[in-house]
């Protein structure tokens, strides 16, 4: 007969699974500060010898680490999703910029579409929360915390799609991004007429995932990324023409 005795599961083992579970939704993030020992094995219910071989086991696997003196910390999981001479490749041709938002393009238009199917009412409420704090930064003149909330708004877009496999993959590129690896983002809302543009793209981006229209979210992500591609290029364009001009000037003022 196919049946096996049940034997209960040590406290350290279920410990690592609901870490190891944290980890995997995105729930804790790489980077991100466990709470001290005594606070955190109080809030698992478990002994601090339990926590402590449950954190030896993760630290094993790779998943945890120690910072001597602070903590233990969400290893950087990510970390390996691109090899160093990969991102160095990345930085070093454009030709990865513009590939990069086509890959955005399509992964992030199939995330909201399932968004709109899949995301629980909090799902929606974290999504609404961050385009409240995008419409309030947009009013300060200094664009830095629109474009990291830039950021935040469309991983919250990933994490409401429920897919863990293409959340991690998307943060780690996310990350290549913030680090200015494809582009400066930056630059994008420092022009007030395209700041605008992307807040309205944002918005109806929103309006969409709270009706939950899986096809108007598709359709208003497909189009920011598509906006974005075309300013980038635009950008190019220009940066090209000024180097030109240079060149010209400096040849006349030779002659």
């Amino acid at each position: 007969m196919p049946f096996q005795k049940v034997t209960p599961e040590k406290l350290s083992t279920a410990v690592t699974r609901q870490i190891e579970k944290l980890i995997l939704r995105g729930i804790l993030r790489p980077g991100e500060r466990l709470p001290a020992e005594r606070e955190l094995a109080e809030r698992l219910g478990v002994s601090r010898p339990s926590l402590r071989e449950a954190v030896a086991e993760l630290q094993a696997k790779g998943l945890l680490s120690s910072r001597a003196g602070a903590g233990i910390y969400v290893a950087d999981v990510l970390g390996s999703a691109f090899s160093e001479a990969l991102i160095r490749l990345f930085a070093e041709h454009d030709e990865a910029v513009f590939d990069y938002i086509a890959f955005r393009r399509d992964m992030e238009a199939l995330a909201a579409e399932r968004a709109a199917h899949l995301a629980s009412g909090t799902d929606l409420m974290v999504i609404q929360a961050l385009m409240d704090k995008m419409e309030r930064a947009h009013l300060n003149p200094d664009p830095s915390e629109e474009a990291g909330l830039d950021a935040e708004f469309h991983l919250s877009i990933l994490e409401a799609s429920h897919n863990v496999v293409m959340l991690h993959m998307m943060r780690s590129m996310f990350d290549l991004l913030r680090e200015g690896v494809f582009y400066n983002r930056q630059m994008m809302f420092r022009q007030s007429t395209t700041r605008t543009a992307l807040l309205e793209q944002h918005r109806a981006i929103n309006t969409a995932l709270q009706a939950r229209d899986p096809v108007a979210a598709r359709a208003a992500v497909e189009a920011h990324l598509g906006f974005v591609e075309a300013a980038l290029n635009d950008q190019r364009k220009a940066e090209a023409h000024e180097d030109i001009a240079r060149q010209r000037f400096a040849h006349e003022q030779e002659r």
